[in-house]
């Protein structure tokens, strides 16, 4: 019998060398990545981690200096840290001497309170590292761009070029600020979120264009670091998505913390001038125009996909007229062994339905199964007190034709509020007529983000209301609010 040995190409034989001597290599056309993930955010971390545990070579290409994308490095992480820390300025200003706690003299060091937002974001872009290192998830540092479905050409930091081969590539490239017409970010004085969280010193007055989400966070800390704050908005109410019930209370606090409201109001322009940025604004409906002056601008309209430099035409991945990348519920783009995730395609900006997706994709490309209840994605604005909600809201029921019940417990009732002297803000249950099911929660309150996640666990597995009245809560806790309130939405609460 003729036996034939087939030599096997250079670059397979240094790749086998490589690993025999524990050098993890590049994949080649010969022996591709199972997965590519394109992007570092919230979704493409979690999918190339997923993906490697599921026992799939994967890589990641991120052309930034450390991992996390826009979540970690300049979004979520910075502004809650800036967020918790300028809460803490204000209780130990205010709120202590109610306490029993005298203390003298405090001032705000805002070069510290900076440096203690830079290290969180340190420690977790390095965790995410260790992780990616942990799981052997190649960090490919460059920009991808596709050649062809599986072959990705990479703009590495360092001034080479090198393609890549995969059987499957996942798009998670994120979003970034949407501009607005006419008015130009320098991110020293007409600023973006990301210039909004490294201000160098505290503004007289900064004027924030927008009412949704970041508008009135970052509009809430530098309003609880001295600046006075006006907010203007479009619409006729702030914290778009919101219940507006939920949102009218939301108004009313927010006010009585001294941040100013324009509501129903458009920008026309802005620009700089002796120092000072000049906002032109009118009534949305029209009317008298008015000149608001301002120390810094903050443009926070929204956020839009980032789709440039990745050649999609190319290889013909379908794109709505949002600039969106269009998928099915597999996470599958028009070309076949391409998936998309997270803020570039369809569904709310958030990183947790980023990571969601992630862990979903990753389990599609190994099982062909994966989950994610977009019924069941809560929302947060992390301001104090916090609002949460998950589910449906009364206005899009109404709309539905569906008919339900609300049950409401005020935290001013609840035990656990009135002991740490913060009382302000209630639990809204939403539930459906008939069978009691629970099909919306709205909180806004003390540790709201938190308590949203026993609503969320109640919408993902059709919980009723009285499931959860009838589930033992531990007392003093502020969740006996969201225990009276299910208890209130068929029933009569307790303890109000």
């Amino acid at each position: 019998m003729l036996r034939v040995t087939l030599r096997p190409s250079t670059s397979r034989i240094l790749a086998r060398y490589a690993r025999l001597q524990g050098v993890r290599g590049l994949a080649t056309a010969q022996e591709p990545y199972d997965t590519i993930v394109i992007g570092s955010g919230p979704g493409g971390y979690v999918a190339a981690i997923k993906a490697a545990q599921l026992g799939l070579r994967t890589a990641c290409i991120e052309k930034n200096d450390t991992l996390g994308g826009t979540c970690l490095n300049i979004g979520c992480i910075p502004s809650k840290a800036m967020l918790n820390n300028s809460h803490a300025y204000v209780e130990a200003q205010h709120d202590m001497k109610n306490r029993g706690i005298e203390i003298e003299g405090v001032s705000l060091n805002l070069a510290q309170m900076l440096k203690a937002k830079e290290q969180a974001v340190t420690s977790l872009t390095k965790g995410v590292e260790s992780l990616f290192k942990k799981n052997k998830v190649d960090w490919v540092k460059g920009t991808g761009s596709f050649v062809t479905p599986n072959r990705i050409a990479v703009k590495m930091n360092d001034g080479t070029e090198t393609e890549l081969e995969a059987k499957n590539v996942i798009i998670a490239t994120g979003s970034e600020v949407t501009p607005f017409p006419g008015i130009e970010i320098d991110e020293k004085q007409i600023v973006s979120s990301t210039g909004a969280l490294s201000l160098e010193k505290v503004p007289e007055k900064m004027v924030v264009i927008g009412g949704g989400i970041i508008g009135l966070e970052l509009g809430s800390v530098w309003s609880r670091l001295g600046t006075e704050v006006t907010v203007v908005e479009f619409l006729p109410a702030i914290g778009a998505g919101m219940d507006e019930e939920v949102a009218k209370s939301f108004l009313r606090i927010m006010q009585k913390q001294n941040i100013k409201f324009k509501l129903s109001t458009k920008v026309l322009s802005a620009e700089k001038s002796d120092g000072k940025v000049l906002v032109k604004v009118d009534a949305a409906k029209g009317g008298k125009e008015e000149t608001l002056e301002a120390d810094v601008l903050l443009v926070a309209i929204g956020r839009r996909p980032v789709t440039t430099d990745l050649n999609l035409e190319k290889i013909g991945v379908e794109v709505d007229g949002k600039g969106r990348i269009v998928i099915d519920d597999q996470f599958n783009t028009s070309v076949q062994s391409v998936k998309c995730i997270g803020d570039v395609t369809f569904g709310p900006m958030l990183a947790h339905k980023a990571e969601d997706e992630g862990i979903a994709a990753a389990e599609y490309i190994k099982t062909g199964h994966g989950h994610v209840n977009y019924q069941a994605i809560p929302s947060v604005v992390y301001t104090h007190p916090e609002v949460a909600w998950v589910g449906k809201n009364e206005q899009e029921l109404k709309a539905a034709g569906v008919e339900y019940k609300i049950g409401k417990f005020p935290f001013a009732a609840n035990s656990r509020a009135k002991t740490n002297l913060d009382t302000e803000g209630f639990v809204k249950f939403i539930v459906e007529k008939e069978t009691d099911r629970v099909l919306g929660v709205h909180i806004i309150g003390p540790n709201a983000g938190e308590m949203i996640g026993e609503a969320t666990l109640a919408i993902e597995y059709s919980a009723s209301a009285e499931d959860i009245a009838r589930t033992c809560h531990a007392h003093p806790t502020l969740s006996e609010a969201f225990k009276e309130a299910a208890l209130a939405s068929y029933d009569k609460p307790i303890n109000f």
